[in-house]
């Protein structure tokens, strides 16, 4: 049974509810773990997605440019996210392979 870091654990939920889209199973793959440890991780944590509007959101429909914008500046954001979360999961991983 490995241990993992409480770290690895908080940034690992928190990718969850950063992507509302994905499965848990496909964030696990992502992580290298399995999918029903992240599932406890999430549970143990009582972890949900986030719904409905934020309060940030404009009164006004955007126009389609900033609609594109906005949903670029979301992805960009998941994908720093998801790379440090890769990272600090790559580092365990290498440390945890010398003897």
């Amino acid at each position: 049974m490995k241990n993992y870091p409480p770290e690895f654990k908080v940034d690992a939920v928190a990718l969850y509810q950063s992507r509302p889209g994905a499965a848990i199973r496909q964030i696990a793959a992502d992580l290298g773990i399995n999918p029903e440890t992240l599932r406890n991780w999430i549970r143990a944590a009582g972890a949900s997605r986030p719904r409905g509007h934020r309060a940030e959101e404009p009164a006004r429909p955007p126009v389609p440019l900033e609609a594109e914008n906005a949903a670029l500046r979301e992805k960009v954001r998941e994908l720093e996210e998801e790379r440090e979360l890769l990272r600090k999961a790559a580092k365990y991983f290498a440390g945890e392979t010398r003897w």
